[in-house]
């Protein structure tokens, strides 16, 4: 067999499969203990830690992006709010092709997705959304003779770099960590780029564009904190009398500078402590709550691509501005799931198909999106005007749209809330009618019972009659009146009139026994 090669034109290396390769090392360059370059963070310190990420030196970079999120509540959750609703999303499998050998290969691929650990993976798989890429390892197993993925090991990013090109990936040390940079090994790793706008990788993340938001917010909250500190409690003045001592004037003072903390103090008769509140302080307060306001829904912007569903503003949640928002979300969700889609089936399913049976044309193919969701009030709207002029449509289509069974024989049927076929009974017509005829001959039963059903029936013949009367209008000749007719009435609502002609038959039947029943005795 050929010599396999993955994507990147590297080849395969068996040796390396079946360990971890990525990991934290000791005595190596990838150390598990990060910097913190956000303490004491400037923008001239920030600029420069871009400027060495875009020269190939992005290690301060990421240790950066985590920072943030571990200090920042808001770009957290929104930043863990987009990465679950990717994780979430189910996962399908299309096989390559309609051959035995295709359904296996797609086989394979759906057992093995049943993980419980698939959620836990690709979150961190998504990883890459903040800061722009993320690393995935693939330890192997086979033990029993054909290749598995074992386990997906989140590497942490500081352990990559990329090469002079900018795009190129390495691991720092090699395979043993103390080696110079290499490219990543074949089939070894799932390398996810996410875009939040186009250029080279590393400056593609969300974090880099949040970076400087934070920086920006972290001056405001410690301005706050100060201003709250200093302003929160009204400044405390103490009057002594001239004639007070030293003594008196050092009490009076360690009582001012107490007061606040320990709410209580004592102090010599004759002396005074006055609270002296600022008139500005609402407003000074509300300006840093407006900045830091501000500075997070320009984050929810670049992560979520909204601001509604995060902060719920004035005419915001529930409000049509509030759907059009939500649309852009699914559109940034449905981009999520494409990319990590792409990594995994260039990254994991085609080399796993070309270990186990060797390169071929076809490949099974991951598909994560969500199923499309469909306006049923707008399609039963707009099919119902089609229908009344006779368009045959499958009662078993609208069914599925709606998720519903077909009714049984046995099952009972739903009925519209609306005026229904009653039992036969004695109108107030027919009533006065009987009564007007009391000093007559009895009328026979059957008649009675063909005026009532004759009444009953006839707002049912009347609806019919107009549907075919609409139909003579919208005919061009007496054949297409025919076809009209003949592709419009079986689906014509006849309930009514059948429940009048049911009770009318039970009522007759009853009647004629009663009658056989006389001339018998």
């Amino acid at each position: 067999m050929a010599e396999l090669v993955d994507h990147r034109g590297q080849p395969l290396r068996k040796a390396v499969l079946k360990k971890e390769v990525g990991g934290p090392t000791l005595a190596g360059v990838r150390q598990p203990i990060a910097g913190y370059p956000g303490d004491g963070l400037t923008p001239v310190k920030l600029a420069q830690i871009l400027r060495e990420a875009d020269q190939g030196e992005p290690l301060a970079y990421y240790e950066l992006a985590e920072t943030i999120e571990e200090r920042d509540l808001h770009y957290v959750g929104v930043l863990g709010t987009r990465k679950r609703a990717v994780s979430q999303v189910d996962v399908t499998v299309e096989a390559g092709g309609e051959d035995g050998l295709d359904q296996r290969k797609a086989d394979m691929v759906r057992e093995w997705l049943s993980r419980d650990e698939l959620t836990k993976e690709t979150f961190d798989m998504l990883d890459a959304i903040g800061k722009g890429n993320s690393w995935t390892e693939i330890v192997w197993d086979t033990s029993e003779g054909q290749y598995r993925p074992q386990q997906l090991v989140t590497q942490d990013p500081r352990f990559f770099r990329f090469d002079r090109d900018g795009r190129t990936s390495m691991l720092r040390g090699g395979v043993t960590g103390k080696d110079p940079d290499e490219p990543l090994p074949a089939f070894k790793f799932i390398e996810l780029h996410m875009q939040a706008k186009s250029g080279l990788p590393v400056r593609s993340g969300l974090a880099r564009l949040a970076m400087w938001s934070w920086m920006f917010k972290a001056y405001t909250q410690r301005d706050w904190a100060i201003f709250t500190q200093t302003y929160g409690q009204p400044i405390r003045v103490g009057k002594y009398h001239p004639s007070a001592t030293d003594e008196d004037r050092a009490t009076l003072y360690r009582a001012v500078a107490n007061v606040a903390g320990d709410c209580a103090a004592i102090i010599p008769a004759g002396m005074e402590i006055d609270f002296v509140e600022a008139d500005n302080l609402g407003a000074g307060a509300a300006l840093y709550e407006k900045r830091a306001d501000w500075l997070d829904r320009q984050v929810s912007k670049a992560v979520l691509g909204q601001t509604n569903t995060t902060d719920a503003q004035a005419g915001g949640l529930g409000s049509g501005q509030a759907n059009v928002h939500n649309d852009v979300r699914e559109d940034i969700e449905t981009a999520d799931c494409k990319a990590l889609a792409a990594a995994l089936n260039r990254d994991l399913v085609r080399p796993w198909c070309d270990l186990e049976f060797g390169p071929a044309k076809t490949y099974p193919r991951l598909v994560i999106a969500r199923p499309p969701q469909e306006d049923l009030k707008m399609f039963s709207e707009a099919i119902a005007p089609f229908i009344d002029r006779g368009l045959r449509v499958s009662q078993s289509t609208v069914l599925d749209k709606f998720g519903l069974e077909k009714a049984g024989d046995r099952d009972d049927v739903l009925r519209p809330s609306g005026p229904q076929a009653a039992p036969i009974a004695v109108s107030p017509e027919t009533r006065q009618a009987l009564q007007a005829q009391e000093s007559k001959p009895a009328e026979h039963p059957a008649s009675l019972i063909a005026r009532q059903m004759a009444e009953k029936a006839d707002p049912a013949i009347r609806a019919m009659a107009e549907t075919i009367e609409a139909m003579m209008e919208r005919a061009g000749s007496l054949e297409e009146l025919r076809e009209m007719i003949l592709s419009g009435f079986p689906d014509v609502d006849e309930s009514d009139l059948r429940d009048v002609l049911e009770q009318g038959f039970v009522a007759a039947h009853a009647a004629g026994r009663s009658d056989a029943e006389d001339e018998s005795a």
